[in-house]
């Protein structure tokens, strides 16, 4: 099982794309798709989505594209994971709503281990930025 999706690893290169061309302006999806070896559909569909969340913002026209709404340093991963595939949740007993709560949360050994491994995960997400990984760096 794989924790992030195939769309969220694709949203990355996208995001990434856009940061490492953040001074340039709008970039047409047809560009991105191709240097970052996502379909095009698939990339339109990202795009939108990475719109909707309000990361990215997209202008019409001959010139026209989506670039990045705010900095390469001021977007997280964990900005990513959550418009592409609403977080990462380790255990559903970790999951915080009550219909997907495990019944055997308040006797269950394991759950304040998994809720702290949560907490780390989402932590260290929300550490990385998409300019830290243009830098080949992330936070530790």
């Amino acid at each position: 099982m794989n924790v992030l999706r195939q769309n969220t690893d694709y949203a990355m290169r996208l995001v990434g794309h856009m940061a490492a061309h953040y001074s340039d302006g709008a970039i047409p999806v047809r560009v991105m798709a191709e240097e970052e070896d996502v379909s095009y559909q698939f990339a339109c569909k990202i795009m939108q989505k990475l719109h909707d969340a309000g990361l990215a913002r997209s202008e019409m026209g001959s010139k026209g594209g989506y670039s990045l709404v705010r900095g390469p340093g001021e977007i997280t991963l964990l900005d990513v994971v959550r418009a592409m595939q609403g977080g990462v949740t380790v255990n559903r007993c970790t999951c915080g709503e009550e219909k997907d709560m495990c019944p055997r949360k308040e006797i269950c050994p394991v759950n304040d281990k998994l809720c702290e491994l949560q907490g780390m995960v989402d932590s260290y997400l929300a550490s990385v930025t998409i300019q830290d990984l243009l830098n080949g760096k992330a936070k530790k």
